[in-house]
């Protein structure tokens, strides 16, 4: 895991530890807090156009929110990738590795299609 994101790792742990909150974070509760914050992270652009939602980091108020939800989705996540033995870091970097072979920049370039599509 790169440096940046297990010192992250290492501080929700803390956090999480300095509370007796282990007790509660099996994974199934972990990966069931992740998937409502980010919700919480879509209720954000709920009932706005495109413009509006383009607009929420330039109104300082709603661009905190958005740091707030986004935030706490990352330490969720990081909390889940700790319980299962994740290192976020090669996962992301395989899985990039993965997309490149399934979108090709020759046949995906510009395109929204599906990789079965492509």
């Amino acid at each position: 895991m790169s440096d940046t994101l297990a010192s992250l790792g290492r501080a929700v742990l803390a956090f999480r530890d300095e509370r007796d909150w282990a007790q509660f974070h099996g994974l199934k509760h972990l990966i069931v807090s992740l998937c409502l914050e980010a919700s919480e992270v879509l209720e954000l652009t709920q009932w706005k156009s495109d413009a509006e939602v383009d607009a929420l980091p330039n109104d300082p108020a709603s661009r905190e929110a958005l740091a707030d939800e986004c935030a706490d989705v990352l330490a969720y996540l990081l909390l889940v990738a700790d319980k299962a033995g994740i290192d976020l870091d090669t996962a992301l970097r395989r899985k990039l590795d993965k997309n490149a072979r399934k979108y090709p920049i020759n046949k995906s370039h510009g395109r929204r299609e599906k990789y079965s599509r492509l």
